[in-house]
């Protein structure tokens, strides 16, 4: 380990609930090279985020450390708050998720560079020497613009905004950089960009680069090697191309297996059932146990050590010798899709289609009197019991011709047909409108944003009951099991939920209505892996039982891959191509779509980005 690195031994946080003290993550030890990528992977509730703010000093109030963590001869842990805020920037620096969080919303972005200089040295500096410094880290993230440095950060593309949080972060050239989940609500060609970022400047500055993600694509393409992460312990350590194809232990394959392959399509997606034990709930012994496909009676004794299990390698399993050959003859079969084989795609029903969307134009009113244009001349089908699926990046229209449809929005030309009723050029009826509201529904990115939060699960689910044509004919604890949840959380509120456990309430209060259609904006882009396998199994179960009809908008192409059978591709309010998802996956005839294609995170055993 070279004095300019990071080395943290036996890590531990914890928070104070009333007179106890409950452990968030325990015995946490890793370390980062100058130049060297990590990934700590795991899913939300495994404690990785506080991790990373415990070696900044960042940690909530309530919330301490204790332990090592060596970073360029000192102790961070031990070291006061002043100094820990002369080390920041300087020294080490923190990406975030959501890059409004790091920018002043009030400020112009390339002020926010120069005020990042450490010791308020870009104070000092003159407006010349200030803008020059600006445009350089900007240029560096890849902004060749300079009037960027003039705009406020709600005037940026979210992948703009990230690249300017990165240049903030990279202002003094710190030894370390730390990304929590930087790529998580990207599209995929700028989740891409980013990656590539992150290993330019590694490489090019010699950085320690420490990413926090629960995306495994992400994590092989970028990083050296993986600490995965369970309910606060570590349970594997390894190189990213060993992990990825000898996993030592079965939380680590349960990962493996969840991820939705991109090159084909498979009948049904492995989930990790249950979830992450939340701290000061965690059993006894391995925390993993309750999920794990190969516990017996000794898993739930102790918790085992992690202990080497091969060159370079460690897991935290009593069985991982035992259990080598098992994982990886699964994973095997998996990769090699021999685990249901190629799934295939489903009859559309006869008769009218329940979408017929033909020449649809959409402008808005921008400042200062210049419109913008988000659909152009965009026509798409949707047949009863067909899945549907709309690709683009951000800004390409596709959620606005999904809120069209459900009447969110009005569509400034052309022709929309929703269950035969017309809905451009005419005053829609109320009669009229309800009978569309029956016909097609909507299910939301973020389920928290859209349920009561002072409302019981079940009283959302009555209310939406009543609203069903003929009445509300299904109790709140059927339309819980539908979607796989227990009828006792009818009692619940959307705080107590899961990530996962709020979307399929999502779901549920869509189905209430019992629609022919339900438009999926980004229903699992932020859920972790293991969640979205278990949603996208839920949507495809529905659809066989109930005969539905979905239009899926995502910018994830091996999730599109694995629910739809045909797809429309936008780009920037034009459809560019269309056509079976299988055909225009893999062979794409527009320059627009092969650029989406090549955007996917590659495999590990193909180099990670940036590496050395």
């Amino acid at each position: 380990m070279s004095a300019d690195g990071l080395t943290v031994r036996d890590l531990c946080v914890s928070a104070r609930r009333g007179q106890e003290s409950i452990a968030i993550a325990s015995d946490m030890s890793f370390s980062v090279a100058p130049g060297e990528a990590i990934a700590i992977v795991g899913e939300s509730g495994s404690g990785k985020s506080l991790t990373a703010r415990a070696v900044m000093g960042l940690l909530p109030e309530g919330v301490t450390a204790s332990g090592e963590a060596d970073f360029v001869g000192r102790d961070l842990l031990t070291l006061s708050a002043a100094d820990l805020r002369r080390l920041r920037g300087r020294e080490m620096a923190l990406v975030m998720q959501d890059p409004f969080t790091m920018l002043n919303p009030l400020e112009r972005c390339g002020v926010q560079i120069v005020e990042a200089l450490a010791s308020g040295r870009g104070d000092r500096l003159s407006r010349k020497e200030r803008r020059r410094i600006a445009g350089e880290r900007l240029r560096e993230v890849g902004i060749d613009d300079p009037a960027v440095a003039d705009r406020y950060p709600f005037e940026l593309s979210g992948g703009m905004r990230q690249r300017v949080g990165i240049a903030a972060a990279i202002a003094e050239q710190p030894r370390l950089l730390i990304a929590d989940e930087p790529t998580t609500a990207l599209d995929v060609t700028i989740q891409r960009e980013i990656l590539e970022l992150l290993g330019s400047l590694r490489s090019a500055h010699s950085m320690g680069l420490i990413l926090i993600t629960h995306d495994l694509r992400v994590a092989f393409s970028v990083c050296d090697r993986a600490y995965v992460m369970y309910a606060g312990s570590l349970v594997e350590v390894a190189p990213t191309p060993l992990l990825a194809r000898a996993p030592r232990h079965p939380y680590s394959l349960g990962l493996l297996l969840a991820d939705p392959p991109s090159d084909r399509r498979v009948e049904e997606l492995v989930g990790i059932a249950g979830s992450v034990p939340s701290p000061g709930s965690r059993p006894p012994g391995c925390p993993f146990a309750p999920r794990c496909d190969y516990r017996i009676g000794a898993c739930t004794a102790s918790l085992p050590p992690l202990a080497e299990v091969g060159a370079d390698q460690f897991a935290r399993c009593i069985r991982a010798d035992e259990l080598r050959v098992e994982l990886g003859t699964r994973l095997a079969a998996a990769q090699g899709g021999e685990q249901g084989g190629e799934a295939t795609l489903a009859t559309p029903l006869e008769g009218e289609p329940l979408v017929v969307a033909e020449h649809v134009r959409k402008v808005f009113g921008g400042r200062g009197g210049s419109d913008v244009v988000a659909l152009d001349d965009v026509s798409v089908q949707v047949a009863a019991g067909e899945s549907v699926g709309l690709v683009g990046e951000s800004g390409s229209g596709k959620t606005t011709l999904g809120r069209v449809l459900v009447q969110l929005e009005q569509a400034t030309a052309g022709s929309v047909r929703v269950g035969g009723v017309e809905l451009v050029g005419t005053a829609v009826r109320r009669r009229d409108a309800a009978a569309v509201r029956d016909v097609v529904q909507m299910v939301f990115q973020d389920p928290y944003s859209t349920l009561n939060p002072a409302r019981t699960v079940g009283a959302t689910l009555k209310e939406a009951a009543a609203l069903a044509p003929g009445g509300m004919t299904q109790s709140s604890g059927e339309l819980l099991e539908h979607v796989g949840l227990p009828a006792s959380y009818a009692a619940r509120r959307p705080a107590q939920l899961s990530g996962g456990e709020r979307q399929r309430v999502a779901i549920a209060r869509t189905l209430a209505r019992r629609p022919r259609l339900i438009v999926c904006d980004e229903v699992v882009s932020a859920l972790d892996v293991s969640v979205q396998a278990q949603i996208l199994n839920l949507l495809r179960r529905l659809r066989d039982e109930l005969g539905l009809a979905y239009l899926f908008i995502t910018h994830d192409l091996a999730v599109v891959r694995q629910i739809t059978d045909r797809i429309y591709v936008l780009q920037r309010g034009e459809l560019v191509e269309e056509g079976p998802t299988a055909t225009v996956l893999d062979a794409p005839s527009h320059p627009y779509t092969r650029r989406l294609v090549a955007s996917v995170p590659e495999h590990p055993q193909s180099g990670a980005i940036g590496s050395r």
